[in-house]
Order: structure tokens, then sequence, then C-alpha cells
């Protein structure tokens, strides 16, 4: 018996036809019955199918595709497992306000409730981290619900973007959608609405940032595309600014209001603090006047959560930002801003020493007893290779502390607030994918890589280059049990160091495994020559960050044990538990 002919007209067939008048050029996913009809049809429509070992690497290739790109990702995943396996995935855009779709199937309809395979309410599940979230069970309805959910990705209607998830029933994929239902209208391209700031709220915006003596600029996500709207403005006032982990690249590090080595001193410091689609979370100390003082806070966003978590701001435009400051400046005029001209340069100069102060740390950080290399030093070897519109993805606890403030280039990814470890594989190979022509490095620590390490197969297979640097200090390994309440604290010793460089010449990619400062530097220009590259560094284990030594670290397990009761006292002090 042939299988039933999945046509053109079905809603499989419709919904790939949606996916390609949309602009969606590829599709992540991991293969599975419930979803067959549509990787059919997306395949007969040239949609490129980058199938994936695991369903949560392939919504983080979608998120990343997104972020990166400013369009929608895409990604399309089994029934049941396929589904709780990408949670993670959709809880991680969901936090980071990306604009993934999500598709999966559910058994057909004669079979629903009666113990098919597979038979899970989804929707039920992911509500809570959608945008939207729907079973479609009629053919009829197909293109009306794959448009709502797209536009409620992309946050219209002044909602905050972030994923969506729709599933179909396998016999409705298969069923075929009224041709007078299959309006031009629903297939058009739908640009995101561009939301233009009330002219009262731009006049008081004007009055209090030209009356600053020390303001301050902090981008976020809402400002992804307001990168040449943001350097005239920065131009026009002299304020200072501090980019984030959402918009790094946004503005030149060069720029003469880049003070990213002085983030703690200028956020104590400023009157005025203007944020950029940028929600005030922990990184920014949910804007305490413990950090920030007295400042008077502008808030500029086209997303709620953007615009009045935490602080309010004296003044708040909810706006796109591009078009908000184009607007400032043009309503400014030629009036002249009191900035404080000797705060600014004060604190320029002593961006730029400590910046040169870390660059000398980085190439002269030393190894241990053992000769193994610092971090700094490994980072500092990425650095070296890079240009500046290289795209650079960090990954990992207390190696990521490390990575942020020593990696630079013209786009920058990382777990984000989710603190979503594993991330960097899956990250760099959509990446590579979309932009095939700029460098792609993930900078990781061994225990994050392990997450989605078997993506390294994904990469081989669909011809992605990222270089892999992998800092293997084996400390994932270190087993701590808690002494209170009669469970004695135990630190194990570390086991044996994987070796990652073999695991990934198995799947056919370059790769080198390196011990000693000597071969550091060869091996990393000929992973950036033969890319897609895996480099497994042997890193110290006693290389602690700043963070981990404060406590911020998002892996304890990577401190020493005496930085961690010294964190946990911290932490347990400020009212953390």
């Amino acid at each position: 018996m042939k299988a039933p002919v999945i046509t053109r007209d079905s809603s499989a067939g419709v919904i790939a036809r949606f996916l390609k008048a949309r602009g969606v050029d590829r599709v992540f996913t991991l293969c599975g019955g419930h979803i067959m009809p549509i990787l059919v049809r997306a395949d007969a429509e040239g949609i490129r199918i980058i199938d994936v070992r695991d369903e949560r690497a392939a919504v983080h290739m979608a998120q990343a595709h997104a972020e990166l790109t400013g369009n929608l990702g895409v990604a399309l995943v089994t029934g049941g497992p396929g589904v709780t396996n990408a949670i993670t995935g959709i809880a991680n855009a969901h936090v980071s306000r990306a604009s993934v779709l999500v598709l999966s199937g559910v058994p057909p309809r004669p079979q629903e409730n009666r113990g098919a395979l597979q038979d899970m309410v989804h929707t039920d599940l992911v509500r809570s981290i959608t945008r939207y979230a729907r079973t479609v069970r009629e053919s009829s309805l197909v293109l009306p619900e794959l448009d709502e959910a797209v536009a409620r990705a992309y946050g219209a209607g002044g909602c905050d973007p972030g994923p969506v998830y729709l599933d179909f029933p396998t016999d409705v994929l298969r069923a075929v959608v009224p041709s007078v239902l299959q309006m031009d209208e629903h297939f058009a391209v739908k640009k995101p609405p561009r939301l233009a700031p009330d002219p009262g709220a731009i006049d008081a915006a004007v009055e209090l940032l030209w009356q600053a003596r020390r303001p301050l600029v902090i981008s976020g996500r809402g400002a992804r595309g307001a990168g040449p709207a943001l350097v005239e403005f920065l131009n026009r006032l002299g304020a200072l600014y501090l980019d984030t982990g959402e918009t790094r690249g946004l503005v030149p590090n060069e720029h003469p209001s880049a003070v990213a080595a002085m983030r703690g001193m200028v956020m104590g410091e400023a009157d005025v603090v203007l944020t950029l689609g940028r929600r005030l979370d922990f990184q920014l100390a949910y804007g305490s006047p413990a950090i920030f003082g007295d400042a008077r806070f502008l808030r500029i966003a086209d997303a709620p959560s953007e615009l009045r978590d935490n602080r309010r701001g004296a003044v708040e435009l909810f706006a796109d930002v591009g078009l908000a400051l184009r607007a400032i400046v043009e309503r400014a005029g030629t009036r002249s801003p009191q900035v404080d001209r000797d705060w600014t340069a004060r604190l320029a100069a002593q961006h730029a020493e400590r910046s040169a102060k870390l660059r000398r740390m980085m190439a002269n950080a030393p190894s241990d007893a053992e000769g193994l290399l610092h971090p700094n030093r490994v980072l500092g070897a990425i650095q070296e290779q890079l240009d500046d519109n290289a795209i650079v993805i960090a990954d990992g606890g207390d190696f990521l502390s490390f990575a942020r403030v020593a990696l630079s280039g013209g786009a920058y990814l990382d777990p984000g607030s989710f603190g979503c470890l594993g991330v960097g594989t899956p990250y760099g190979i959509a990446a590579s994918l979309a932009f095939p022509g700029r460098q792609v490095v993930v900078a990781t620590g061994d225990g994050s890589f392990g997450f989605n390490a078997i993506e390294v197969d994904t990469a081989v297979r669909h011809g992605a280059k990222p270089v892999i640097v992998v800092a293997n200090n084996g400390a994932w390994q270190i087993e701590v049990h808690d002494q209170r309440a009669n469970h004695p604290r135990v630190v194990g010793t570390m086991l044996q160091r994987s070796d990652y460089a073999a695991m990934a010449r198995a799947f056919g990619m370059h790769a080198e495994r390196v011990t000693n400062e000597s071969e550091l530097g060869p091996a990393m220009k000929r992973a950036f020559a033969n890319a897609p590259a895996l480099v497994d560094v042997l890193v110290s284990p006693e290389a602690v960050s700043s963070d981990g030594k404060s406590g911020l670290a998002w892996i304890p397990d990577l401190q020493p044990l005496a930085a961690w009761e010294s964190a946990e006292r911290a932490w347990r002090k400020s009212g953390g538990g």
C-alpha cells in the first residue's frame, strides 16, 4: 500500500508555502513521524532542512538565527519527547524575547485521548513560556493561525516578542486546505510595525537629557536595529555608553562614548540613565539605588517588559528605539548639552587604561604549577585571530565570566539572563550557516560544551564552519555535598579530562588538543584556517574569575570550595535564601 501523497494544497503544503513566502529559508529539526508531512513539503518548496541531534539544539539554533538576522527562526520538533526535549530551548527564547516559531504534531483526531503514541497536550506544557500556543484541528484554520502566531512572535500589538508554538494532528496535516481560504493576505510578508514616539514625551526626554551632567546610555535587545541612530545620538549628546550581552558590537568598541571597562563606576556616578530596549534585570542590579544612586531613569522600548520593569522612568517612551532616538536628536536641534566633559574624559581615559591592562594580563597570564594554561591566555589567543566583524559566542559557568570581558567582535551571543548553559555549539552552527562569510567562534567551558557536544556532527554534515574552543579544566566533575543537616560536604577528586578533540575528529572535524603554551598559538591559527574546527585546551582549574570570587559566577561548582563558601555566606546575608 502506497503512502498517501502530501499535496501542495494540504495543510502541510500550505505551512511550507507560508514559511517560504515569509522569508524562511531554513528550518531546524529532528525528524519524527508527527512532523514528517511538513518536512516533506518544506523540502519540496526549497526550504533547507537542518537536521540536528536533539530538539533542544534545534530551538537554540532557531533562536540564534532570529537574534542575529532579525528574521523569524523556525524549529520543527516531533510530538511527545520531541516537545519535552525542546522545552529548555523554548524557555531560553522566552526569556531572551526571541522571535521563534516552533511547530509540532499530535496524533490523528480520531485517536485523541485514547492512548495513541506520544499523545500529549503539548500546549499545556509550553503555554507559560510562549506568546501563543494552539493546537490547530481544522485545515481551514491553518493560515489564520500561522499568521497570528508569527505576528505574536514579533511582538505585534505592543506585546513582548518571543517564541510561539503550534501543533497539528497528523490527519489535519494531510487534509486539503480549501483553495478559497488560501488567501494572499495571509501569505504576504507583514513587517513588524514601528511604533512612533509621542511628541510630548520627546520634548520631556530632550529636557531631561540636555540638562544632564552625567548621562549614561545602556542598550539592550530592543535597540538591535537602531545602531546608526544610537551612534548619531551618542555623537550629538556626548553621553557615556555601556553595551550588554544583548547588543555587543552595536556601537564600535573604539567609539569615544564606550566605557565598558568602567561599568561599576559609571553606573554609580551617572545622574541620568537612558535604557534602550533593555530590562533592568539582575545583570543591572534591577536598577537598585544601591548601585545607581539618585540617578533618574529615561526608558525607551517597544516591548512592555523593557519599559517599566523594576524602575519606572522619569520619562518613558513606548516607541521604536531608532525612531525615538532620531526624534530626540531632531528636536534638540542646535541646543548645547550640559554634559560634564571632565567626567566623560576621566572615565574614557580610565576605560582605555583598564582595557590595555586587560590585554596585557591576557597576554601574560601565568600557567599553573603543572603548566596548565590560564583561561585568559586562551581568550587572548582567540582574540588575536578575530576580525572586527567576527561573531563571538561565549558559553560556560566561570569561563563565561572571563570570556564576556575578554572577547569582542561584530556580534555577540551568550547564555543570557536565563543562564542556559550549552547554547554555544548550536548558536555557533546557526550563526555560521546564516553568515558563511564571517568568522564564528564559540568559546565554551567543557561542562557547557558537554550539553550539546554531539552537534559537532551537525556542523560537519551541513557545512557550518564555526571554530569551537573548549576550555577544558574538568572542574564540572567536582562532587560537593552540603555538610549541614548531617550531610557531610565532600570534595571528590577530578577524573581524567575527556578528549573532546578526539571526539570531534571522529565526526570529521579538524581538531587539536593543546596541553601547553607553545602549542596554543599555532593550533589556533590552524583552527581558523581549517574551520569547522575544535581546539580542546587544557586549562588550570585553579583560575577563578572576579565573578567567581564575588559569588556571581553562574556555576558555583567551578569555584574552589573556599570561594564557594564565601559566596554562599554573602548570598544568604543579602537575603538570597
